[in-house]
């Protein structure tokens, strides 16, 4: 075993969020003791090496649950209680167990249910980018993030657009989201109708969002570490194009319409029409063009007129935001569990620091113009909202 210059220490750390920036990580071992706010991080590193490492949860009757391999170990807890930890170092030479506890409190301060701030906002060019939320000459992007936040943190509901197809917003709340399993972590508010002359078959104003997590394995407050797609219904169909990318180019004048050409060899343009008269390139970035990419869903929108007067986005089955109206709470509710890779293949995450979500459909509908994923709010489901005038 390596290392030996280096000890486990023995003392007792009060560690209120651990895996804040602010607050120093365990670097020299692994302390007898922790105190823990839940739904907060504690990241524990230890000093020794070995061939091979075990964490083990210990049950009062001594049952262990092995809950990882690896030599680092981020302990989270959406619960209050004391926890009874075991880490073993595997080596042939010199083999090593220690015990420890953590103690899970309450917040100091009690924690929101709702956005606590808006990080990246980076939306498509479409007919409500620069008006949801509105620029005003000289915004810096400090400024939009601002007010994006205070548009959606759950005190104002107020809409804003992510544009054409790629467009995206990443959110965090003051604390991470914990994967509950069997339960529904996330809810999102989106703007989604049902038109009246087919109820039947739940289609209206649909602009599916694609939903992204992300845990903070790196514990640098970043969104950062790797995003990991919540598969909705439509995730797994033929229909749906994964590894999908698409790049929008600024136009010379700002009423010119906006060439994009994607990965399928596609090349076209994002039509501006008379309801809306302002840039839809976002004015607050200097790029000549804007690249996204990730799962592209099939077009949901029909002209069920046959004339171009009357077009019905039609409702995916579930696993998207602005997808169903927002009384329906099951159809707007995300389940961390559904978190996969790249390569489609699931993901074990023990909660979310970050959420993304992005306009999944590359879609023109006529004078509708292009399908545009719009939110308005966000909850951790897992804690109550305080009572307020707002719809739960």
């Amino acid at each position: 075993m390596k290392n030996y210059s280096l000890i486990l220490s023995a003392t007792t750390a009060l560690m209120f969020g651990a895996c804040d920036s602010a607050t120093p990580m365990v670097n020299l071992g692994i302390d007898d003791s922790y105190y823990v706010a839940r739904m907060q991080k504690l990241s524990l590193h230890p000093a020794l090496t070995g061939d091979a490492y075990r964490w083990y949860m210990v049950e009062d009757n001594g049952q262990r649950t092995l809950l990882s391999e690896s030599r680092d170990y981020i302990f989270l807890s959406a619960k209050e209680g004391t926890y009874r930890l075991e880490f073993e170092i595997i080596d042939p030479d010199t083999p090593y167990s220690f015990d420890f506890t953590i103690h899970v409190l309450h917040e100091e301060v009690e924690y929101s249910p709702y956005i606590s701030e808006v990080v990246e906002y980076r939306p498509a060019p479409g007919q409500f980018i620069n008006e949801m939320p509105r620029y005003e000459e000289g915004d810096s992007y400090a400024d939009i993030l601002k007010k994006c936040t205070e548009c959606i943190n759950g005190t104002n509901d107020v809409m804003i657009s992510l544009g054409a197809y790629g467009g995206y917003v990443t959110f965090a709340f003051d604390h991470t989201v914990v994967n509950v399993p069997g339960e529904m972590d996330l809810r999102i508010w989106g703007n989604c109708f049902y038109e009246l002359t087919q109820p039947d078959k739940k289609g209206g104003s649909a602009e599916p969002g694609i939903v992204c997590v992300s845990y903070d394995v790196n514990c640098n407050g970043l969104p950062d570490d790797p995003w990991y797609e919540l598969a909705g219904s439509d995730y797994s169909k033929a229909s749906t194009l994964h590894n999908y990318s698409i790049t929008y180019h600024r136009p010379a004048q700002s009423g010119d319409n906006i060439a994009w050409e994607d990965s399928e060899g596609i090349s076209s343009a994002l039509p501006r029409n008379t309801f809306h008269s302002q840039p839809y390139w976002p004015q607050w970035i200097d790029d000549s063009k804007l690249t996204f990419g990730g799962s592209c869903l099939a077009p949901n929108g029909v002209d069920v007129s046959g004339n171009g007067s009357y077009y019905v986005l039609y409702s995916l089955d579930w696993g998207y935001a602005d997808n169903h109206p927002n009384d329906y709470f099951n159809l707007n509710s995300f389940d961390i569990g559904n978190a996969v890779n790249e390569f489609g293949i699931p993901v074990d995450l023990p909660g979310a620091d970050f959420v993304r979500v992005y306009t999944g459909v590359n879609q023109y509908c006529g004078w509708l113009g292009e399908t545009s994923t719009e939110i308005c709010r966000a909850q951790d489901l897992h804690i109550p909202p305080k009572s307020s005038g707002l719809t739960q």
